[in-house]
């Protein structure tokens, strides 16, 4: 299923079954979920991508052919692949093992076509291991809304036993909770939408805090202070309502990009050696980390699902934020 141009409507092409070049493995797709970065392909184009393209970066099958030079992987493997689509190896960021900063990254279903499809191609290294414990349609969005808020909580400074807070219960969210309570973390969420206090307490929060009759600085403050708060939702005036709510060194970290700017008062952060920063999902080797992670703890994704076929609906209930909570195609 791809978008031939910049705005343009989807459309339902034949194409041959593309062949894996050398460093390349081909998958069979079994699911693919459609993430809010979607919306860089179909509506406002991506600098320096190509049309026609097929989107999709939360991609889960099976290998089925892999090019030449390609040990690490064999037919038959269950592997997903991520936003996180290769690297050069040979700048200075991947010199120094930071992959997620390549400067020369290829993004999967931007730079190179992706998941809305029967098969796609992707490099070797951006390709991670399924376990066999996760059905594809669970492990997909695990591949990014997963990967973004697990890889997140485990680089702060957080011990288990700390007090964490997770800004919103949707997409991001109702993952972030798991993790952060699969992690050991007193765990706090917030949301303007109280009708979610039950789902967030199934999902292992300890506190709900309903931001929109209760201050949530005031409300953090009352627990201890939050060593982090892990903001999912894209508002900036709801994240900038947590910076009181931190406790000395506490840090938001911001996963979920609003539209406008977060402002954050100094004498807030200097006072108490407060930061606010932001944290950009990582490499294929996090996202298998994330995926052995939630088969260990049993920590699966909320899905909608959907046939390729009707992939304007199920992409139009992602953008129209109706689903509950990640949609996922199965070709």
């Amino acid at each position: 299923m791809e978008v031939p141009e910049k705005g343009g409507d989807f459309e339902h092409v034949e194409r041959d079954v593309p062949d894996p070049e050398a460093g390349e493995v081909r998958v069979e797709v079994e699911a693919c979920g459609i993430c809010h970065s979607d919306v860089f392909v179909k509506e406002t184009g991506y600098p320096g991508i190509d049309y026609p393209r097929i989107p999709g970066h939360e991609i889960a099958g099976r290998i089925d052919a892999v090019g030449d030079d390609v040990d690490q992987w064999a037919e038959g493997d269950r592997v997903g692949v991520g936003w996180h689509g290769g690297h050069c190896f040979t700048c200075e960021a991947c010199r120094r093992g930071d992959f997620q900063q390549c400067e020369n990254a290829e993004i999967t279903g931007i730079t190179f076509d992706g998941g809305y499809a029967e098969y796609t191609t992707a490099p070797a290294e951006a390709v991670a291991a399924i376990p066999d414990e996760l059905d594809a349609v669970d492990a997909a969005p695990l591949l990014c809304a997963g990967i973004t808020t697990f890889n997140a909580l485990r680089n702060t400074d957080a011990d288990p036993g700390d007090l964490v807070a997770v800004l919103g219960v949707g997409g991001l969210g109702h993952l972030g909770v798991q993790y952060a309570h699969a992690a050991g973390f007193e765990t706090v969420a917030l949301s303007h939408s109280a009708d979610k206090e039950e789902l967030a307490t199934d999902l292992g929060a300890d506190h709900f805090v309903d931001t929109a009759e209760t201050d949530p600085a005031e409300a953090l403050e009352e627990l201890g202070g939050a060593s982090v708060v892990l903001a999912t939702a894209p508002v900036a005036d709801a994240i900038e309502a947590t910076v009181g709510g931190l406790g000395t060194d506490g840090e938001v970290v911001i996963v979920g990009v609003p539209g406008d700017p977060v402002e954050a008062d100094v004498q807030q952060l200097i006072g108490a050696r407060r930061s606010v920063s932001g944290w950009a999902s990582g490499d294929a080797r996090d996202s298998q980390d994330t995926l052995e992670f939630s088969a260990l703890r049993e920590i699966t994704p909320e899905v909608e699902t959907f046939p390729l076929s009707e992939v304007e609906e199920a992409y139009d209930r992602m953008v129209d934020n109706e689903a509950r909570f990640r949609v996922v195609l199965e070709p």
